[in-house]
């Protein structure tokens, strides 16, 4: 995509987990800003929360794509809105937007949608994987066999994977699984930041979870009151999103196009 010297390479900007229309709003105010002041190639973003924090609707997923993401990852809240499951199923070719909306490629075989896209940004190829964690999850196929599967039919070089995981360990084990696999494994699903990027011997860049980009004036996205009554009462309680101090969470990783080694990651906080 450029060149440094004598070797291209290729800027990837990830947003960690959209929520809410706080969420939304901030992406929309601050993503050109980023794409222009990092020299941006491909954007990626989880988008599992975008519906006031339980799920993604059609709409919400055509205007993520409008604002310029190029792939949506998901996870655990993938299904919350059922309509979710037609917009899936009326992916009509390889490049349809429905087809850059992913859902965790370790679920039950023959479910709606697809884990794992590839498309080009000019002349550079890319992979985009999307897979879920199973420790203090619900039980699905064993991600890291998903993924040796998947890679097996990835003819590009730079091939980033979205791990929507709780457990700090099993984020950390398949991103020295994958070392030198792939470009990129980052964390997402807790909402909280982590200060543990870096590129692995490999090339390989990590970090545990990008945080939540979405209202921090609150318990992971939701309004701190309720989540502190259920603590409380341990009665059943309606959610809703906050509203106060959003922010935006993020990375960007620098990889060489040729071999897909990543060179740098880092994190991006903004307000």
């Amino acid at each position: 995509m450029k060149v440094r010297g004598t070797i291209d390479f290729m800027r990837i900007l990830f947003i960690g987990d959209i929520f809410g229309k706080p969420g939304r709003t901030i992406v929309k105010e601050r993503l050109p800003g980023l794409v222009k002041d990092h020299a941006i190639d491909l954007v990626i973003a989880n988008g599992e929360n975008a519906a006031a924090g339980f799920g993604i609707t059609p709409p919400l997923a055509e205007d993520l794509f409008e604002l310029g993401i190029d792939v949506i990852t998901t996870g655990n809240h993938v299904w919350d809105k059922r309509e979710i499951v037609d917009y899936f199923e009326s992916a009509d070719g390889p490049h349809s937007p429905a087809r850059r909306l992913l859902r965790p490629a370790n679920y039950t075989p023959g479910m709606p949608g697809a884990g794992m896209y590839q498309g080009r940004k000019g002349a550079v190829s890319y992979a985009v994987l999307n897979l879920q964690g199973r420790v203090f999850m619900a039980s699905n196929d064993d991600p890291f066999r998903v993924a040796d599967q998947l890679l097996k039919e990835v003819t590009a070089k730079v091939i980033f994977v979205d791990l929507h995981a709780e457990a700090t360990s099993e984020k950390m084990a398949m991103g020295w699984y994958l070392d030198g696999r792939v470009t990129a494994l980052v964390g997402t699903h807790t909402h909280v930041p982590t200060a543990d990027e870096r590129v692995l011997p490999h090339g390989t860049a990590y970090i545990t979870d990008v945080g939540m980009t979405g209202p921090y004036d609150s318990v992971i996205g939701v309004k701190k009151e309720l989540i502190v009554e259920k603590f409380l009462k341990n009665m059943p309680t309606r959610f809703e999103a906050a509203t106060g101090d959003v922010r935006l969470c993020a990375v960007v990783v620098d990889c060489d196009e040729t071999t897909g080694r990543a060179r740098t990651i880092q994190r991006v906080m903004l307000s």
